[in-house]
């Protein structure tokens, strides 16, 4: 059912892309262009970039420009979502290939940098705040001691993110199925980080501690 969906937005993709390019006064980082776009996101993602917990699709809505830009770009070249384990991330890959130039990675990104971000609700059980602040020390140093994020760091913001996806994303880091690429020298960042944490129960409690935060 997914995947169908997933089809159905490349295809409108591959038909409208074309066309709004042509439009005179239309510039290629356009607003317009980038909900274009983002058409081939909807099924995953959701209009409003509330996402899709049942398929791993995180929510968007509100993500900093750079940060977006940043994983589109090692999406389409293969840095991320690389491994045969990281279902959700393979899925990524042939959606970021759609765009075809640097343009539309700014616009789309542009698109969902300007939705608004919808109140992300707790559904994790085990974690322990308290105890996660303690772990958070080392995390403060790169994403802020509020979890505001760095674009100096390369650290996006973590207020604001579904608690299941940055579980999945410690344990992705942990597992080698990101942040191992080679090439992905800032993944590379997070993956001792993710070491720190002894089991899930260590990553639910920093969640935990990062729900509390706000920007």
């Amino acid at each position: 059912m997914a995947l169908n969906k997933q089809i159905t937005g490349l295809l409108a993709l591959i038909l409208v892309t074309g066309l709004i390019g042509c439009e005179p006064g239309t510039p290629a980082t356009s607003k317009e262009r980038g909900e274009v776009l983002y058409g081939a996101c909807v099924s995953c993602h959701m209009e409003n970039g509330a996402g899709l917990a049942t398929i791993g699709a995180p929510a968007i809505a509100g993500m900093s420009t750079w940060y977006v830009e940043a994983q589109l770009r090692k999406f389409k070249a293969g840095i991320r979502g690389y491994h045969h384990d990281d279902t959700e991330g393979m899925r990524m890959r042939p959606m970021a290939r759609t765009l075809a130039h640097e343009a539309d990675i700014v616009a789309v990104a542009n698109y969902v940098a300007s939705m608004k971000p919808s109140v992300r609700h707790p559904t994790l059980e085990g974690g322990d705040a308290a105890t996660g602040k303690m772990y958070y020390a080392t995390c403060a140093t790169c994403h802020g001691e509020n979890a505001q994020g760095s674009m100096v760091q390369n650290a996006p913001s973590l207020v604001g993110l579904d608690d299941w996806y940055m579980l999945n994303q410690l344990k992705k880091f942990k597992g080698g199925l990101r942040g191992a690429n080679p090439k992905d020298t800032t993944g590379a960042m997070m993956a001792p980080m993710a070491m720190t944490l002894a089991d899930e129960t260590a990553m639910k409690s920093v969640i935990a501690y990062i729900k509390t935060l706000k920007n």
